[in-house]
């Protein structure tokens, strides 16, 4: 029996957790003894047949081509593993979905009228199964590792669902928000980047997208507002960013409710 094969597969992305997989060095001298890399443009020309054991799949659903290619990347994928913001989310492209896509063309190309595209930007369990979502902008290294290593042990990956804020405490960090009134979305964002930003003194950004709440599976983004000290422009454009789509479902434009300050609970 041969090794477990592997795609990697890009739609509408940066690239930057295609390279995430290529930046495992070491490791991925490792991880190429164990698994058989059959489609990765990335970094090889050299297309394996499929279907392939597990995909990897980067980038949001932008345009009508990009559905049809998703059904068929789903079709010859055993596990399809979505990687990234934008494949988990929307990525920042997801501004669209709250303005007029046709007007953004017209701005940014000199001929639209040869531009295809959809009206909104959507992650991929928007419209074929995924077996397994990792989040970041970009992926954390050791968590895809971690995921591949599951796969080939036949066991669920071990990927923290807790907020930021653990790894704030984990690491010894002083609570940027707390001690220095700094607007911070570690409270509603999930783990996995080792809390990078509030260790350098800045709040973080949410590039890891929301985090469940234990009691209702989703973050209390309208309960956060209030403690940014943020107008409500302000605190829409801290949500706007890699995860808009996500947040923005929690929290639309204008729940803070004007300028929070003096109105914390």
């Amino acid at each position: 029996m041969g090794r477990p094969t592997l795609a990697v597969w890009k739609f509408a992305s940066c690239d930057g957790c295609q390279l995430t997989l290529l930046d495992c060095e070491d490791e991925l001298l490792t991880l190429t003894g164990e698994i058989e890399v059959s489609h990765f443009l990335e970094a090889s020309s050299a297309v394996g047949e499929g279907p392939y054991d597990v995909s990897l799949v980067e980038g949001s659903i932008s345009t009508p081509a990009d559905l049809d290619r998703i059904r068929h990347v789903r079709a010859v994928s055993r596990k399809l593993v979505t990687i990234g913001a934008c494949a988990t989310a929307g990525g920042i492209q997801a501004l669209r979905d709250f303005a007029d896509v046709e007007e953004f063309a017209s701005v940014v190309y000199a001929r639209p009228e040869y531009i295809t595209a959809l009206a909104t930007s959507t992650p991929i369990a928007a419209h074929v199964p995924v077996d397994f979502e990792l989040r970041g902008c970009p992926i954390d290294r050791g968590q895809l590792l971690e995921v591949l290593a599951a796969h080939l042990a036949g066991r669920r990956p071990d990927v923290p669902v807790h907020s930021v804020c653990f790894e704030c405490k984990i690491r010894g960090n002083v609570c940027v928000m707390v001690a220095r009134g700094t607007p911070c979305l570690g409270p509603i964002t999930q783990a996995g980047c080792g809390a990078i930003c509030p260790a350098y003194g800045r709040g973080c950004y949410g590039c890891f997208g929301p985090a469940p709440a234990w009691s209702e599976g989703r973050p209390n983004t309208r309960g956060l507002l209030p403690w940014l000290d943020m107008t409500d422009d302000e605190a829409d454009r801290v949500l706007s960013t890699f995860n808009v789509a996500a947040f923005r479902e929690e929290a639309p434009p204008g729940a803070s409710g004007g300028s929070a300050r003096g109105k914390r609970p």
